[in-house]
């Protein structure tokens, strides 16, 4: 199998944004999905990347990251996904987590041929991420009941797009293999 790795994307987040209140539900739905994810992939020793926007906060860093989204508006969506001492950190300031940052070069450092993307928002950083990784030559594995969306009918638009324009792999958490 090729070397996997698990993107967190955008789930340090303070919902204290335009469209808090319609993603919050749907984070809190996909939550034990993410979490699972989570423990299976550092079980496996598999990386961990946490790729998440600084909300415009240029001289942060990813404690400062996590402190600023437990001490928002809903801490109960963010303490179960804190990132572990091991797990990896890239700042992003645009919607793909590739899009001026150095996580193509980490992930080419770690041999990793197979991306799994979860956290949120599907029909926006997860969908344009996943199709940054797809012209990058990275298999992607999306889990939809580990990526959170704003609306509903965009999200299910989105995980088609992935799945038929950038051949990504729309499967549930528990189907996730990871490295053994």
């Amino acid at each position: 199998m090729p070397r996997t790795a698990l993107i967190v994307i955008d789930m340090l987040n303070t919902y204290e944004h335009e469209d808090a209140e319609a993603l919050a539900p749907s984070v809190r739905e996909k939550l034990p999905g993410v979490t699972a994810l989570l423990r299976r992939a550092r079980a496996a020793e598999s990386p961990v990347v946490y790729v998440n926007d600084n909300f415009g906060r240029w001289r942060s860093h990813h404690g400062e990251i996590l402190d600023v989204a437990l001490a928002g508006r809903h801490p109960d969506l963010v303490g179960p996904v804190a990132p572990a001492e091991d797990d990896l950190f890239v700042v992003k300031a645009r919607h793909s987590v590739f899009y001026e940052t150095p996580l193509a070069y980490l992930l080419g450092r770690l041999g990793t041929e197979r991306l799994v993307l979860c956290g949120q928002v599907t029909e926006q950083c997860v969908l344009y991420s996943a199709l940054d990784a797809h012209i990058r030559h990275f298999a992607v594995v999306v889990p939809e009941d580990a990526v959170a969306h704003i609306d509903g009918d965009l999200a299910r638009a989105a995980l088609r797009m992935m799945s038929r324009n950038m051949g990504a792999a729309i499967c549930r958490a528990a189907d996730v293999a990871f490295d053994d």
